[in-house]
């Protein structure tokens, strides 16, 4: 006859796998098979989670991210106006097009100028652009878009008060489903906290600090920002980890002057000039 479970384990304690070998072999078959160790629990959840990182060419989330964003992962950068979230955004769209990847932005901020994305490296020719008016329709967008295979999504959320409202968590959580049954990469810029629990990787980039360049007695100019961004959550890894966010100050080439036109009677207003617009970039190191 055999012997009672509780007996067996109880009274012939084996440690490690040993014992996990001894706990299968007693129990029922149908049951046998689902018995896992810590180990194999988190082989498996990292397979669920996708293969591989995504590599984004920002220093910062490579290194905080163990290599890019995670694949089949919801991954929330959030951060002010002068945190660098939309350059950081625009610089992943950048790294992905670049090597002809087909990538996709959910701009709800409306902040996205063509003429700077293609200045720092985006093949607009790879690019979707979405530019939704309200969260609902952002969500809806994104949700379609990963659905519709693309390996790399940015969705960013612009300045505060969200347009439409913070949005509720079943949606968020939806939408990383959607990112692991597809493997792909989701990244959200947010100006506070939207994803809750739906985010593998949470991270807040603080306000940014300017640097400037020139002489003292003479005009100075603007050379960049610098901004503090921290690893807030990551699973199975430690919160607080940190990295300086390092971005530079590039002018766009401008125009070509049009030729000179007669004067315009006094009653007429002088049109407006057009200016260059400054474009901010990552820094590579």
């Amino acid at each position: 006859m055999a012997e009672p479970l509780t007996q067996t384990i109880l009274e012939k304690p084996i440690h490690g796998a040993g014992a996990l070998r001894r706990l299968r072999a007693v129990l029922p078959e149908e049951v046998r098979g689902q018995i896992r160790s810590a180990r194999e629990l988190d082989r498996k959840l990292r397979d669920s989670a996708g293969e591989g990182a995504f590599p984004t060419a920002v220093p910062v989330l490579d290194r905080l991210l163990d290599g890019g964003l995670p694949r089949g992962q919801l991954v929330e950068l959030v951060g002010s106006r002068t945190s660098g979230r939309f350059s950081t955004l625009l610089s992943a769209l950048a790294a992905a097009t670049s090597v002809g990847e087909a990538a996709a932005l959910v701009d709800l901020g409306d902040s996205l100028d063509p003429e700077s994305a293609a200045a720092l490296g985006i093949d607009l020719s790879r690019l979707l652009w979405a530019r939704p008016a309200k969260l609902k329709e952002a969500l809806a967008a994104a949700e379609m878009l990963l659905d519709g295979g693309f390996p790399l999504v940015a969705v960013d959320l612009g300045m505060p008060p969200v347009r439409g409202g913070r949005g509720i968590e079943a949606a968020w959580l939806r939408l990383a489903r959607a990112a692991r049954a597809h493997d792909a990469a989701l990244l959200v810029g947010s100006p506070y906290r939207v994803t809750g629990t739906a985010a593998a990787a949470v991270l807040q980039a603080g306000r940014g600090r300017a640097a400037w360049q020139g002489e003292e007695g003479s005009p100075r100019l603007l050379a960049g920002f610098t901004a503090r961004v921290e690893l807030e959550k990551y699973r199975g890894r430690l919160p607080g980890q940190s990295e300086d966010l390092r971005l530079v100050v590039e002018d766009l080439p401008r125009p070509a002057m049009p030729p000179r036109r007669p004067a315009l009677p006094a009653a007429a207003p002088a049109p407006a000039r057009e200016h260059a617009r400054p474009l901010l970039r990552v820094a590579s190191a």
